[in-house]
């Protein structure tokens, strides 16, 4: 599993609760928001455009074309008996959990044909007991529940978008929950990963509750409480538990050693809310531990394959919409527009498995600090280190899109929960059909223009970031009001009938955050902003079925050891000039929004022969001063985002921040 993998799973808004308590007697309460159907919210702008795209970009790039000829999930080996069953145990469920989404919303036929050929193989392959897909061909190798948890949530989803499917699905799922339940009670079916890994079961048992029970509550409710009692405890992560610095060389105190694994820990931040339904204990302790203790500038926390601590060189809708708090919501944006894009080329066709918040190279690692992780983690391409992210990748940018807007309880209003140039068609309560279209270029723009037709009228809620002050909206072309943003982080704007227009303007200030040796980094709004490394670039290999699809190793081509002055940092837009951003936005030199700042040469040690050391404490410049551009960090590929700082008016000394 992967560093990588923790930062999708994070970006798919699946978080953290640690919390105690016991088991209701009582139906699921319900959650403070509810989600909208897949279809319902679609890309736009430069999400989608086909001028300047981003989504568009993964799905033209290795992502959309692995179906083609990438053996894990390339159809013409689904039919091969023992491949099929290993694709179909981890690889090819992930791939279908994140294609489903994605083929919806560039709205390509061709992958949704894909889809749903997986889709019916699976159940077309259900034995008479319930199990999905082929069955297991290695007798020696027992039934795990598992990675049919990535099928669940892929099958649901397309539910979600065709309701035809549902007579023909639903029944199949309730077999195969009937088996779990069994083989649960029996204590068949579990190894570490399915005790790590529960809630993703529990989550899509809630679905059926929610939304298809027929006569089943007891069975559902029964089988989520089986899961979590066969499963990990993560409500015992307590504050005494929870480990505050790098966990290789700490002796783990629990049974399952994979609950410091770093993708675990990411499932494990849903574990509580998706069990708070029927517990209805508290759920925010273990996600503020979290990111405490081992959280990036860039939004993700930093895990190779456990727990990372906070050194530089290491690299929430699900949360959200149990609890309304606008943190996670805040977290995810941050993740989607830094670390997601950062970890992948331009042209989304290579991919890294780690990646650094500061990393001077990218390629073969002698000698090797990730204690888990292979030498080639953090090259970029097809498979490096491991294929689980080649196969999973795909799902961050379609599931940060379909859960961008969610409902109130009620079903009276929208909530617009993440920031960006989307589109929404809904029907709330008394039949209100409602849609919205929000004609942005944020985060590389401070300003979004919301067009809203409604039946009746509505409370539109927007969530206005924790990095916003002074926030106006305009109405109807009136003048400008500040925004009152409630405790939960959002501005209610009172709609009427018919057609309406409100602009929402969000100033943004440059901020710096503090890090571990002295270091500082550099944000505005959701963007972190990294000095670009100037780069060479050696193709290592090439795959032979798509020559797209390369190994790529980057060396640093001029300095990176510097330190700044962060009271001279500045901001500057270039506005592009047609209205619309370069694609891909994400790479070098082409995001509109860059900043300068004061910067020397210092002495900077590396760390073996291509990492840098953490950031010195106490710098003395060796040259004159200088002027370097820092970047958004979701365009770098190699980068400084982590600084030693000086004191530009006392010749080199370093400052406190």
């Amino acid at each position: 599993m992967t560093f990588f993998k923790s930062i999708s799973l994070a970006f798919t808004c699946i978080l953290l609760s640690l919390a105690n308590g016991g088991i209701s007697q009582s139906g699921l309460a319900a959650k403070k928001y509810l989600n909208l159907p897949l279809g319902a919210i679609k890309p736009s702008g430069w999400l989608h455009d086909q001028v300047c795209y981003d989504l568009m970009v993964q799905t033209n790039g290795l992502w959309g074309h692995e179906h083609d000829f990438y053996d894990y999930v390339a159809q013409t080996d689904w039919l091969g008996g023992d491949s099929f069953y290993s694709d179909l145990e981890e690889a090819g469920s992930y791939w279908f959990n994140a294609m489903v989404p994605n083929a919806v919303l560039v709205d390509s036929a061709e992958l949704q044909s894909q889809t749903h050929y997986f889709l019916d193989f699976v159940l077309e392959n259900q034995d008479e007991s319930g199990w999905l897909g082929p069955e297991v061909f290695d007798a020696s190798k027992p039934r795990y529940l598992w990675a049919r948890y990535p099928y669940l949530f892929g099958a649901i989803q397309m539910m979600e978008y065709n309701a035809t499917l549902v007579d023909s699905v639903v029944p199949k799922l309730y077999k195969f929950v009937t088996l779990a339940n069994t083989m649960l009670k029996n204590g068949e079916g579990l190894e570490e990963w399915t005790q790590t890994r529960w809630e993703d079961f529990v989550i899509s048992l809630q679905w059926l509750y929610d939304f298809h029970p027929n006569g089943n509550e007891d069975l559902l409710i029964e089988t989520m409480k089986l899961l979590k009692y066969t499963g990990d405890p993560w409500e015992d992560k307590r504050r005494q538990y929870f480990p505050t610095s790098p966990v290789e060389n700490l002796q783990n105190p629990f049974n399952l050693p994979l609950t410091w694994h770093g993708v675990n820990m990411a499932e494990g931040l849903k574990a509580l809310p998706s069990t708070y339904r029927f517990t209805h204990n508290q759920v925010s302790e273990g996600w503020d531990l979290l990111f405490q203790y081992h959280g990036r500038p860039s939004g993700i926390y930093a895990a190779d394959e456990y727990l990372a601590g906070l050194g530089a060189v290491r690299g929430g809708s699900y949360l959200y919409q149990v609890s309304g708090e606008s943190k996670y919501a805040d977290r995810v944006e941050r993740i989607t527009y830094n670390a997601l894009p950062a970890t992948l080329t331009g042209n989304m066709w290579s991919r890294q498995y780690l990646q650094e918040q500061n990393q001077i190279a990218a390629q073969n690692m002698t000698p090797d600090p990730f204690p888990l992780d292979g030498p080639y983690s953090n090259v970029f391409g097809l498979e490096p280190n491991y294929p689980c992210c080649t196969v999973n990748h795909g799902q961050g940018f379609p599931k940060f899109i379909t859960n961008s807007f969610v409902k109130t309880a009620d079903n009276a209003s929208i909530v617009q929960v993440y920031l960006g140039p989307l589109t929404v068609r809904t029907v709330l309560a008394g039949r209100n059909a409602v849609s919205a279209s929000v004609d942005t270029l944020y985060p590389f723009s401070d300003t979004l223009t919301t067009r809203v037709s409604a039946d009746h009228p509505f409370t539109y809620y927007v969530r206005i970031p924790r990095w916003v002050s002074g926030a106006t909206v305009a109405l109807n072309g009136g003048k400008a009001e500040g925004v009152q943003a409630s405790e939960s982080g959002l501005h209610a704007i009172e709609l009427p009938a018919g057609n309406s227009t409100f602009t929402l303007n969000l100033p943004l200030e440059i901020t710096i955050e503090s890090r571990p040796n002295n270091s500082v980094a550099v944000h505005r709004g959701p963007l972190n902003y990294a000095f670009d490394i100037p780069r060479t670039q050696t193709i290592l290999t090439q795959a032979a079925a798509e020559p797209r699809a390369v190994d790529l190793q980057f060396e640093a081509s001029a300095a990176w050891q510097y330190a700044i002055d962060p009271s001279t940092l500045e901001f500057h837009e270039t506005p592009p000039a047609s209205g619309t951003l370069p694609s891909p936005v994400f790479d070098t030199g082409l995001p509109p929004f860059s900043m300068s700042v004061t910067a020397c040469p210092i002495a900077w040690p590396e760390a073996g022969d291509i990492f840098a050391s953490s950031p010195p404490e106490n710098v003395i410049c060796t040259g004159g001063k200088t002027q370097i551009t820092l970047w958004p960090l979701g365009a770098t590929k190699l980068r400084i985002s982590e600084f030693p700082v000086f004191d530009s008016t006392k010749n080199g000394i370093s400052r406190d921040h």
